[in-house]
């Protein structure tokens, strides 16, 4: 069973797509605060409230090397997510599969 609140934390910080944008952005690799928020026109406030919210959510991870601070992946972040998402369909395929068995049998 997943946690509920890690995949509300997580499904929070992926509902607003600045952060979406930045998780895509560091799936190439690690990178600084000021490079991942290059494309963005919002302040470096702005961006490191949206970069809070995904550590948060332990979605991303940051490190500082001496003044020069970086955002990464966190490994298998998405995992409970995924998993959550892959039990929904499973159970609704399986429901809608019982009732075309039932509609054919009462043919």
């Amino acid at each position: 069973m997943v946690n509920n609140r890690s995949l509300d934390a997580v499904y929070s910080a992926l509902a607003d797509p600045t952060r979406r944008q930045m998780v895509e952005r560091l799936r190439q690799g690690s990178l600084s605060v000021s490079d991942l928020a290059a494309p963005f026109s919002m302040t470096l406030a702005a961006v490191g409230k949206h970069i809070a919210v995904l550590e948060a959510a332990h979605i991303i991870s940051t490190a500082k090397n001496g003044r020069v601070r970086s955002c990464a992946i966190v490994p298998h972040a998405l995992a409970d997510a995924t998993q959550w998402i892959t039990d929904q369909e499973a159970f609704w395929n399986n429901r809608i599969d019982a009732l075309v068995s039932y509609l054919e049998e009462k043919k």
